[in-house]
């Protein structure tokens, strides 16, 4: 008979197997415990490392760790983040004598002849001086042949097998946009720092590793500053002018929206002589593309000066009926004749002066006035100082100290006697148009309540009614061909000859037209130069701002208006009804 074990007996098991699974449970728990052990001290040491490295190397440690990860030097971008200058990786083309010798000497440099070498890079870089490189070669000096070399172009030469040809990759500055905003941004010199710009306003930043992770934002937008540089070059090249500078400014923050200066210079491809000249071209009145016409340059502005003028009469209570006429035949001051380009009539009051930009008026205004108050207005308005601006190149005004004659007062009311930067007069303007503040122009974009507080020149009832003038210059007089429709321009008219050796040259004019709009309620000012233009078929054969300088306005602002937030219509306008029947028959 079978015998069966119960159905919940347990059949015990050997004592040497439990032993074993013991001592296999428990090596398995130590190994276990030892990686955890382990994985403890890594993590402890790498803790101690970082904290070394905070505390005891806050410099050079971090410092290294940043410059592994971050690019060499920050960018900058427009108001909108359109980028203007950022770092990437590039090639140069690097001669080195002695890489096929031993120990730096003995050997040929070179497997070919040099000027064959020469002839094959030309084929490679189109516009290489062969004669240059060919001579560069043969002597066996060491020196860079060309910077800034595309990926392929260096594989080409690479297959020349020539080992003295290095090609170094070096961390290289680029200008996504070319040539605009060049006298903005400026450029990166061969030793890595700015120049000229922004580029050297910014450099500490820029190469701070703290800090260039950051972009730097201005306030140019990239989108006015390309149609101010389109239709300033459009205008200076049909009237033969050799140089041209314009200005877009926010009336209310001093931003720089857009600024210019012809020639231009393209900071990708920048050698020393592009931006320099020599004493002969400076002799020859030849400025270099990387002068900057309108921070760094000073001119006799002209009849652009006539409002400002009549702003102070107005503010300072010299004018009270602005209907009141003043003689308008020449007269005398202390030996000098002033007189206008044309007869005007025997008598004209302030508005039909602005009209018909009369000299002999504008010396009565400032006669009466007092050249001593004229002058504390243009002190005001910072026309005494150099312009104030983030750019290192800032020129510094032709400006009589102490007490102005009489002459000295009637001349500079009308333009004459007084040298300016074109961002003098923007922001003059500026303060004539906002409601009197005057503020300092910026290329930093600035947020909300970031605007300076300014400083008041003009009461906001002169500002009022400049308002009004400058629009009915724009509407019945000189300025009518900057008049874009529906956008409201207000503006004046300068055209001063320049000086020279021995007084005036009657052959050589700076024609201006400072204006702002919508003059509903004022926005920008927009400044427009040519230096020295000719009468052409596209000027009517004129050399004068009416005719030149101020077509260039009644083409930017349709362009930059819709761009900047303001937009045409018909339907709105400054009222001038109180000043249509001064100012007589206007045809």
């Amino acid at each position: 008979m079978t015998s069966f074990a119960a159905p919940h007996t347990i059949i015990p098991r050997p004592a040497g197997q439990i032993d074993h699974r013991r001592r296999s449970l428990l090596i398995a728990r130590l190994r276990i415990l030892l990686v955890v052990v382990v994985f403890v001290l890594v993590a402890a040491v790498a803790l101690l490392k970082l904290a070394y490295i905070g505390v005891a190397e806050p410099g050079s440690a971090r410092q290294s760790m940043a410059d592994q990860l971050l690019p060499p030097r920050g960018e900058i971008t427009d108001r909108n983040g359109v980028p203007l200058a950022r770092a990437f990786p590039a090639y140069a083309l690097w001669f080195n004598p002695d890489a096929m010798s031993e120990g730096g000497d003995g050997g040929p440099p070179l497997i070919g002849e040099p000027g064959e070498i020469a002839q094959q890079l030309r084929d490679i870089f189109p516009d290489l001086d062969v004669q240059e490189v060919t001579e560069m070669l043969a002597s066996g000096e060491r020196g860079y042949i060309r910077r800034r070399i595309l990926p392929e172009d260096a594989n080409r030469v690479r297959a020349l097998g020539e080992l003295a040809l290095e090609l170094p990759q070096e961390e290289d500055r680029h200008y996504p946009q070319g040539s605009m905003a060049a006298h903005v941004l400026g450029y990166v010199g061969a030793d890595g720092h700015g120049r000229v710009g922004m580029e050297e306003v910014l450099d500490e930043q820029l190469l701070d590793p703290a800090r260039r992770d950051q972009s730097v934002a201005l306030s140019i937008d990239m989108r006015a500053q390309g149609a101010l540089e389109d239709e300033l070059r459009r205008g200076m090249l049909s009237v033969n002018a050799v140089g041209a500078a314009g200005i877009v400014l926010d009336v209310d923050t001093g931003e720089v929206l857009a600024l210019a200066s012809l020639p231009e210079f393209d900071p990708n491809d920048v050698q020393s002589s592009d931006v320099r000249v020599t004493q002969e071209q400076h002799d020859r009145g030849i400025t270099a593309p990387a002068f900057n016409r309108v921070t760094n340059q000073v001119y006799e502005l002209g009849s652009t000066f006539k409002p400002l003028t009549v702003a102070a009469a107005i503010d300072s209570g010299s004018i009270t009926n602005i209907g009141r006429r003043y003689s308008a035949t020449p007269y005398q001051v202390q030996g000098a004749t002033i007189r206008d380009l044309s007869n005007y009539g025997t008598t004209l009051n302030a508005p039909e002066m602005l009209i018909h930009s009369s000299n002999v008026v504008t010396g009565h205004i400032v006669d009466e006035m007092g050249a001593d108050t004229l002058r504390q207005y243009m002190v005001e308005l910072g026309m005494n100082e150099r312009p104030y601006i983030e750019l290192p190149a800032r020129g510094f005004p032709l400006w009589q100290s102490g007490e102005w004659s009489r002459i000295r007062g009637v001349t500079v009311g009308y333009g004459h006697g007084i040298a300016v930067t074109p961002l003098h007069l923007a922001s003059a303007y500026a303060a004539m148009v906002n409601g009197g503040i005057w503020r300092p122009a910026t290329l930093h974009r600035l947020g909300p309540g970031e605007a300076p507080r300014g400083r008041r020149v003009f009461k906001a009832s002169t500002s009022a009614r400049m308002n009004q003038l400058l629009r009915m210059i724009a509407v019945y007089g000189t300025g009518r061909n900057a008049d874009a429709p529906g956008f409201r321009v207000g503006g004046k008219t300068g055209s001063a000859e320049k000086p020279g050796a021995g007084g005036y040259r009657q052959t050589t004019l700076v024609s201006t037209f400072a204006a702002a709009f919508p003059m509903d309620d004022p926005r920008y000012v927009v400044i427009v130069m040519l230096d020295e233009p000719q009468g052409t078929v596209a000027s009517s054969y004129q050399r004068t701002a009416a005719w030149n300088a101020a077509p260039i306005v009644g083409r930017l602002v349709p362009r930059i208006g819709p761009q900047l937030g303001v937009y045409p219509d018909a339907d709105r306008d400054i009222d001038l009804s109180d000043l249509r029947p001064l100012v007589g028959d206007t045809d």
